[in-house]
């Protein structure tokens, strides 16, 4: 009898259609879960026909799969992972290969693969980007880990991922590289949802504009070049009403915002290896400071905001200004998050290639938009940006619409509309384009208490000054 050529483990929505999806591409399915009522139902509901199998143990799970056995974890990150390959690991035999497919961090990513490598286990930790619709029509891609055990599971994973100019999947580099990059990914992610809703709420705020105009005027901003998964998926959101209200969705759903631990690894990784991402680094913040809602509430009964403020510019004037405003947002949100992959790459030896990294995020992924392909192309040419903001192409935007961003953040903040997103992307901006930053006032004051030492503009080494002493 022939035995099931792909594993799968875990049957939340993800992992369901990614199995389905799986099959699908032609390649027969077995599965398990640590509910092993889900099991059963899932055979007889959705996979009812097609060449899925289920498996109610580790142990059967392994007997049913041909060798090398090739097994997909879609299990929550952390400590879950660590106990399903507990449970499977006397099952394995050498040069079986385990897929870790949620969202774990990658030094988790690469304390397993060394653990499990003392055994002959091979293990890919590989980043799926798409949400429950790309699992089950294809994602983006990214595994990571060694190019033998991806040989193992090319066939499967490139055949089930998005095409665009080819499978949105690519070998991402060693070890945990797979994971880093869905991280930054991730964090991007972040960002450029931060801004978008500070974007809704200011023409919220300013114009008085209900959900269903905005709606339609992102509409028309994707239908141009800020067209996105994520300003797609804004306007349906705000078209959507609510059937038992008759109000617009948004206006009903509580504005605490969730966040799995991503957008946070991101920003702490990019504190460790010294980087600026602070579009990602405030979106994070936001989420956290919507989690107060009570505390919000009383507050906004005890500190006072502005009056009610008026656009200072014509309507259609400040929409336009709006869209340059997000454009630039969404471009500067792209552009820290390949900093810090340039920056882990280095650090990591991972290798890996920026360009290739933007393809795969052409299609099945969250933050796919129109914007990848100049990015792709940036980060092919020779030389390489150090950063995206000042490639040809990018820098030409930035320079012509940041003076739009300033706009709209001024309004915004006379308005009390908070902007932690906008107003990040325009200091990062204005920060890198700056030559002579105020940090040589920073350096002076640590020498004065710490005796830290400092540079001179006029000669090398490393200075100190006695500072109370008179001059």
């Amino acid at each position: 009898m022939a035995k099931q050529q792909v594993g799968l483990v875990g049957l939340a929505v993800m992992g369901e259609n990614l199995a389905i999806n799986i099959e699908s591409n032609g390649f027969s399915v077995a599965v398990f879960n640590r509910t092993v009522a889900k099991v059963t139902r899932f055979i007889e509901n959705q996979a009812a026909g097609k060449n899925i199998v289920g498996a109610y143990s580790p142990k059967e799970l392994c007997s049913v799969l041909e060798r090398p056995r090739r097994i997909i974890l879609m299990v929550k990150a952390g400590e879950a992972v660590d106990s399903m390959i507990a449970r499977f690991r006397p099952h394995l035999q050498k040069g079986d290969l385990l897929i870790d497919g949620g969202n774990s961090f990658f030094k988790d990513t690469e304390r397993r693969l060394d653990d499990l490598a003392a055994d002959g286990i091979l293990y890919i930790g590989t980043g799926v980007s798409g949400g429950e619709e790309g699992a089950l029509h294809g994602p983006c891609i990214m595994p990571g880990g060694s190019k033998k055990a991806y040989a193992l599971v090319r066939n499967v994973l490139e055949k089930c991922a998005a095409l665009v100019d080819g499978p949105c999947c690519t070998y991402i580099g060693p070890r945990g590289a797979g994971h880093y990059v869905k991280m930054v990914h991730n964090g991007i992610e972040y960002g450029m949802m931060q801004c978008i809703a500070e974007v809704y709420d200011t023409l919220k705020a300013v114009l008085r504009m209900k959900p269903a105009e905005i709606s339609q005027t992102f509409g028309k901003w994707n239908n141009a070049e800020l067209g996105g998964y994520l300003v797609e998926i804004t306007t349906a959101c705000l078209a959507r009403v609510d059937p038992d209200t008759g109000k617009p969705l948004v206006d009903v759903i509580l504005d605490k915002a969730g966040q799995k631990g991503t957008g946070k690894w991101t920003s702490q990784s990019a504190l460790d290896l010294g980087v600026a991402v602070p579009t990602i680094a405030m979106a994070v913040e936001g989420r956290i400071l919507s989690a107060f809602k009570d505390e919000r509430v009383a507050a906004s009964k005890i500190l006072k905001g502005p009056r009610v403020h008026r656009a200072s510019m014509h309507r259609t004037q400040f929409i336009r200004a709006c869209r340059d405003a997000l454009y630039v947002a969404v471009i500067s949100c792209y552009a820290q998050g390949m900093a810090l992959l340039r920056a882990a790459s280095n650090e990591y030896d991972y290798n890996l290639a920026l360009d290739g990294i933007a393809r795969i995020w052409k299609g099945g992924c969250i933050i796919r938009s129109k914007l990848l392909d100049p990015i792709a192309a940036a980060y092919k040419g020779n030389p390489k940006p150090a950063n995206l903001l000042v490639d040809r192409r990018f820098a030409k935007i930035i320079n012509a619409r940041t003076r739009s961003l300033r706009k709209v953040i001024a309004e915004a903040m006379t308005a009390g509309v908070p902007v932690l997103g906008l107003s990040s992307v325009l200091g990062y901006i204005d920060s890198y384009r700056t030559a002579r930053l105020p940090q040589n006032l920073t350096q002076a004051q640590r020498d004065y208490f710490g005796a830290h030492t400092y540079e001179r503009t006029d000669r090398k080494g490393a200075f100190h000054t006695h500072w109370t002493v008179p001059s």
